[in-house]
């Protein structure tokens, strides 16, 4: 028979038990193989993009390269689509077969007005290579390109080029984001689209936005940010000014090549201008592409390889989550995902409150799903 004094003991020792549940054995993290390297008709998958449509579908967009795993050659983009938060994904559907050449870097983002989904694009002659792009020495330059999809990532509009309007003529590189473009939710230019991109001209490494204040029928070009910073993403803070997380490049000084630090910069006009970047020295940067989003009124999130700060290229590996609780300026939770090879990255909020990632993961593109309340 219990005695009467059992009771508060057993309540505390539920609430003990749920505590370590909840606290000291977080929920695991749901992970699934979206792309894998070597199946569906492609040789490796990379530079992945995730967003969230207007009716809540997922969309996870990525470069489906057909002959190697390397940046040219005969390279497609193709979409999957969750309508079930990513617990299920549908077949590859191709945005864009440019033929035997180049078309990546997907940036999309959502025109809440519409539900139109916008995706700012990239193309290059297939036998372009990199560093002959990046140094002004391709036979062609690398050109811009907008489609369209209004049924919500089922099919897209043949894409437009629009490379005179977004890239200037001494630019050589240029790449949009990767990863997605942001829409203002406020201020005098409520409704604007703006998406991140960068790019190399003589002497320099530089960052920019482009933005449209027409639903993405036009488009302009921001003040340039530089030096030596690249790959970049844009999010809104709660004070209305937009924040620049970018690619450190390199520092400048031959002495020390490499800062081991993502870059920031701030603007004041909706994405018109810059601040001059400054390094962030609560998150590291192993030279890699990182994604950063608004989770709620004052708390961001942002992804990236969490590789030990170097001052040579790091190793791109522990893909880990962070969490800021006041508008990037400290960033005090994370969580790691995956601690071996990882690199590029893509978060997403999904309708339910979790938190969706979308990154490369050895040589495949994995999905990972969690709640905001595992990043401690």
């Amino acid at each position: 028979m219990f005695s009467p004094h059992m009771k508060p003991i057993s309540i505390l020792l539920t609430l003990a038990f749920t505590f370590f549940l909840n606290h000291i054995c977080p929920a695991e993290i749901t992970e699934s193989l979206i792309f894998r390297s070597g199946e569906e008709g492609y040789s490796n998958y990379r530079i992945p993009s995730l967003i969230t449509t207007k009716s809540g579908s997922l969309l996870a967009f990525c470069e489906a390269r057909k002959e190697h795993r390397g940046d040219s050659g005969n390279i497609d983009l193709v979409v999957k689509r969750s309508t079930d938060g990513g617990k299920t994904w549908s077949p590859p559907l191709t945005v864009w077969d440019a033929g035997d050449h180049t078309a990546g870097n997907p940036c999309p983002v959502i025109d809440q007005r519409t539900g139109r989904i916008i995706n700012i694009v990239c193309w290059n002659l297939a036998t372009d290579h990199g560093r002959d792009l990046h140094a002004g020495t391709s036979t062609d330059t690398r050109r811009v390109y907008q489609t369209h999809s209004d049924d919500d990532g089922l099919t897209w509009s043949k894409p437009q080029e629009i490379t005179t309007t977004v890239k200037k003529p001494s630019w050589w590189w240029y790449a949009t984001g990767p990863g997605i473009g942001i829409q203002l939710q406020a201020g005098p230019h409520k409704g604007r689209l703006v998406i991140p991109a960068n790019h190399t001209a003589k002497g320099h490494y530089g960052a920019h936005t482009l933005y449209s204040d027409d639903g993405g029928a036009s488009w302009k070009i921001s003040e340039i940010i530089k030096p030596t910073v690249n790959e970049s993403q844009v999010v809104a803070l709660s004070d209305g000014r937009l924040m620049m997380n970018m690619r450190s490049q390199g520092t400048g000084d031959t002495k020390r090549p490499y800062s081991g630090y993502r870059s920031i910069a701030y603007s004041s006009d909706n994405g018109e201008s810059w601040t001059h970047p400054v390094f962030d020295d609560e998150l590291s940067d192993p030279i890699c592409q990182a994604s950063i989003i608004r989770y709620d009124a004052n708390r961001i999130l942002f992804s990236n390889p969490n590789s030990p700060v170097s001052l040579e290229r790091g190793p791109r590996e522990q893909m880990t989550v962070r969490l800021s609780n006041d508008d990037g300026q400290t960033w005090a939770k994370e969580l790691l995902i995956y601690e071996g090879p990882s690199a590029y990255s893509c978060l997403a909020k999904i309708p339910n409150g979790k938190i969706g990632l979308l990154y490369e993961k050895d040589k495949d593109i994995a999905f990972a799903r969690f709640s905001i309340d595992q990043i401690r």
